[in-house]
């Protein structure tokens, strides 16, 4: 049996590990293992044994760290608050990186996330450079829906002229997400969306994704769009695109999606004495001395009579705007991140004599799926935005299940082959 040349070994281990990596592996500085790659300088014979034992005997193991209990690695980006990463830790998984720009969101995130290990959390992941981002197995990235210039492709397509991602995409963060997959080539990646990703533009935003995501990277693509009401009291539709490396036997089929889900009481703040004393949130959502929401969270006189006349305006003129209210059998209308200004499309009853109330960010983390031991450190504005633009966490954790399987089908295929390649 041949032996694999230092250079090949090297190409090898840059599929799965960045140049930082390798050098601390082999005992090297990182410009010196990009002047290996780049042919400036030749790869010694010497560290053939170290790049083999990086690829094999280390097996899914990061080079310099232990796995642990951890079965698969991922990565987190446009990470928001964690809800997606939540749902994959729930099976075993180990994340080794995040990327989210804002600083609130930051703010919550390391709160109920501890940085523990080399695990890195970064700013907005556009200026980083991709073969930086650590090896993983799973891409998980709930990317924002950015309009996408596509302007010119018809054109080269009816030429016959090659594109690429980067020119279909560049300028919209999608491409990040594109750039890294290409770049590190993890088993499986999900990206999470709004429902309306599938209309944009006439539906060519998404024949953008899909075409880039299949043709340009080669990843078997599934799709389906879940309302998180299966699993929480709030109807709201997402697509899932998930993706595998290699051919599966994924089917959507698999998802268990309850036929009927809870109820809005079910969330709801308890006012019989037997809502949780929450040490993280003290009084601050709940006055558990006189078992009520805390007064704050009811309409003021001027914003109720405001609300009820909007809404009788645009009945008059026949539109279908105006506020919800909810009851404690209902399943409530999609949770937004403007539910800080006015709490129209969510109101809680308090009866008759009562006017409605928002939802306190505790109930919106409910809402959301998270667990009461999620942490809520910023305002409650910041709270209302976060939530609003998060997922429904035990949606993303019913996927993970149905995804990994796969997963690490693929994972025990790809070293299963190093094995017989050695």
């Amino acid at each position: 049996m041949t032996l694999a040349a230092p250079l090949d070994l090297l190409k090898q281990a840059r599929a799965r590990f960045t140049q930082r990596e390798i050098a601390a592996h082999v005992g090297k500085d990182i410009k010196t293992v990009r002047r290996w790659e780049k042919g400036e300088t030749p790869c010694p014979s010497m560290l053939e044994p170290a790049l083999r034992d990086l690829l094999h005997s280390s097996g899914r193991t990061k080079a310099g760290a232990a796995t642990g209990d951890a079965q698969f690695r991922f990565i987190d980006l446009f990470a928001g608050i964690g809800g997606i990463r939540m749902g994959f830790e729930a099976h075993g998984g180990d994340c080794v990186f995040t990327s989210e720009w804002n600083d609130f969101s930051t703010k919550t995130y390391r709160e109920n996330y501890p940085p523990g290990g080399d695990h890195a959390l970064i700013g907005d992941i556009v200026s980083f450079p991709a073969e930086e981002v650590p090896s993983h197995d799973v891409l998980l990235g709930g990317f924002p829906c950015q309009p996408f210039s596509i302007a010119g492709v018809s054109k080269k397509n009816a030429l016959g002229r090659p594109h690429g991602f980067e020119c279909t995409t560049q300028g919209t963060l999608f491409f990040d997400v594109a750039r890294i997959i290409a770049a590190k080539r993890p088993a499986a990646f999900l990206l999470e969306n709004v429902k309306n990703l599938l209309s944009h533009d006439k539906g060519r935003t998404f024949d953008v994704i899909l075409q880039t995501l299949r043709d340009e990277l080669g990843y078997e693509v599934h799709y389906r769009v879940v309302d998180g009401q299966h699993f929480t009291p709030q109807h709201r539709e997402r697509i899932i695109i998930v993706g595998f490396r290699g051919q599966t036997s994924f089917s959507w089929d698999d998802l268990r999606l309850p036929e009927s889900g809870p109820r809005l009481g079910s969330i709801l703040h308890r006012t019989d004495g037997s809502e949780p004393v929450l040490p993280w949130d003290h009084d601050r959502f709940f006055d558990h001395a006189s078992k009520r929401v805390q007064p704050k969270y009811t309409l003021t006189p001027n914003l109720w009579t405001y609300l009820q006349n909007y809404a009788a305006k645009h009945r008059a003129a026949g539109n279908g705007f105006g506020f919800g209210i909810a009851y404690p059998d209902s399943v409530t209308r999609t949770l937004s991140a403007r539910y800080h200004k006015d709490g129209s499309e969510i109101l809680v009853y308090q009866g008759e004599q009562l006017r409605p109330r928002r939802l306190t960010p505790r109930e919106c983390a409910r809402l959301m799926g998270f667990p009461d031991t999620f942490r809520i450190p910023v305002s409650d504005t910041q709270a209302y935005r976060q939530f609003g633009n998060s997922v429904v966490m035990p949606v993303m954790r019913e996927v993970a299940r149905i995804m990994l399987p796969h997963v690490k089908g693929l994972l025990a295929l790809e070293r299963y082959g190093a094995h017989e390649g050695q």
